[in-house]
């Protein structure tokens, strides 16, 4: 397929909402127009429907390789791709950890030939590997992660040196995970003592406390001004850690953003009586409080991007005791699901969503030609019908792990078709895995 027209489209991009006909040519938009009278080899009629540009997911666990029981790049990218998400960028805690060059690259190589959507890789840091990180390349890998707080393996990095050195001399973007591991040790230690087979998910928040994330947080952002370092921390939970970001300047300006992911902004900690270690993560889902400081502090941009750090395990893993449970949720399928259940409650608009869960990670991490729906960028977009309900069953579950936190719920908002690099590779509850997406670029 060369060309690809979307006829009627109600067209969300940069703020506005907008009637229009787009053209997608040879994996670009070509043209955007009120109206477009040509012929295509594929023709769409998006009447009465939306047009996004494709979702950014900038932090993702895809578990290959080694930990391919609970998800591989082919399995979790189509997923994304039937969730309305065309790009991700995904977490070096596998097995072996991506911390050299040569295994980062092993996993572009997977992507190559298995990845759906398109990808980047983060650059894993361990308390001793600074030489490799160094050597990553700002053009082709998104960033580099950080785990100031507990990771698979030899990944948690609390080498105070190795920390200085590295905001110092990054030359890349540092994401990091900011809890606090001493914080948690004592309180997992005092938990223990106290109630020892009586843990359950419940403790997990005081465990994984407000005070761990703070701790971190804050350590990081210090060590970033101190050397003016493009620092993202990741998934924050609580409020008490919303003072640490700007809101006074413009997203391309800063240097210290935040991410917000679709489960902080959605559960909270009452939930845990219901869900258990479904909903058991790093950091934990806290309080209601807290939940309900996130989403204002997302629309007044205090908090920059929506995510997921979707982190699949199997079944079995899960239904494992509280201690032996493994952290982690299934989500990138149902991301927009749950921004749309915002949109319904009128917390949040269409424009809004499109902002942080598209544009946004595109200007945070310089995204070459994604993110937006401009005439010459990548033609990644999703089509969305907002009213369309629908019930999530294991059926419609496309993880390896074949479960979510959603089973059984109704949705109010469904993806009907996603273009990734202009390749229309889910249309009408089907995958087409003829094409591949891409390697993500940026402009660095």
């Amino acid at each position: 397929m060369n060309t690809l027209i979307i006829r009627n489209a109600n067209i969300v991009n940069r703020g506005k909402v907008f009637q229009g006909d787009i053209l997608v040519r040879n994996g670009r938009l070509e043209r955007i127009r009120p109206a477009l009278d040509l012929s295509a080899d594929v023709e769409l009629d998006a009447a009465g429907k939306y047009v996004i540009p494709g979702i950014i997911d900038d932090q993702v666990h895809f578990r290959e390789p080694g930990l391919t029981h609970k998800a591989t790049i082919a399995t979790e990218s189509r997923a994304a791709v039937a969730g309305g998400v065309t790009s991700f960028m995904e977490m070096p805690n596998v097995n072996p950890p991506s911390v050299t060059q040569a295994l980062l690259e092993q996993k572009y190589e997977i992507a190559a030939q298995n990845s759906l959507a398109n990808y980047s890789f983060y650059m894993g840091v361990t308390n001793d590997n600074a030489e490799e990180v160094l050597a990553t390349d700002p053009e082709t890998v998104c960033g580099i992660k950080i785990f100031m707080g507990s990771s698979t393996g030899n990944m948690l990095v609390d080498n105070p040196n190795t920390l200085e050195r590295l905001f110092r001399d990054a030359p890349v973007l540092i994401a990091t995970h900011c809890e606090d591991e001493a914080t948690i040790r004592q309180n997992l230690a005092r938990f223990k003592e106290e109630y020892g087979d009586q843990l359950d998910a419940a403790f997990h928040p005081r465990i994984r406390n407000v005070e761990a994330c703070l701790r971190s947080s804050s350590f990081a952002v210090e060590l970033a001004r101190k050397y003016n370092t493009r620092l993202h921390i990741l998934h924050i939970s609580t409020a008490d850690e919303l003072a640490l970001f700007d809101n006074t300047v413009p997203l391309e300006q800063k240097r210290i953003t935040a991410e917000v992911c679709v489960h902080h902004l959605y559960f909270h900690a009452g939930d845990y009586a219901r869900f258990g270690n479904q909903i058991k993560c790093n950091p934990a889902i806290k309080s209601q409080a807290h939940r309900d400081a996130l989403l204002p502090a997302l629309l007044e941009d205090r908090l920059d991007v929506v995510a997921t750090d979707h982190a699949p395990h199997t079944w079995a893993e899960k239904s494992a005791p509280y201690l032996q449970a493994p952290s982690g949720i299934p989500l990138i399928q149902h991301s927009l699901n749950v921004m749309l259940e915002f949109y319904h409650a009128g917390k949040i608009s269409l424009e809004k969503i499109v902002e942080k869960m598209c544009h946004a990670p595109a200007i945070a991490f310089q995204v070459r030609d994604r993110g937006f729906l401009d005439e010459g960028a990548w033609a990644d977009l999703a089509i969305v019908d907002p009213e369309a309900a629908w019930t999530i069953t294991p059926e419609s579950v496309l993880y390896k792990c074949g479960w979510s936190p959603f089973k059984g719920h109704q949705f109010r908002g469904k993806v009907l078709s996603t273009v990734v690099s202009g390749h229309l590779a889910w249309h009408e509850g089907r995958l087409n895995t003829s094409k591949m997406g891409e390697r993500l670029r940026f402009n660095r």
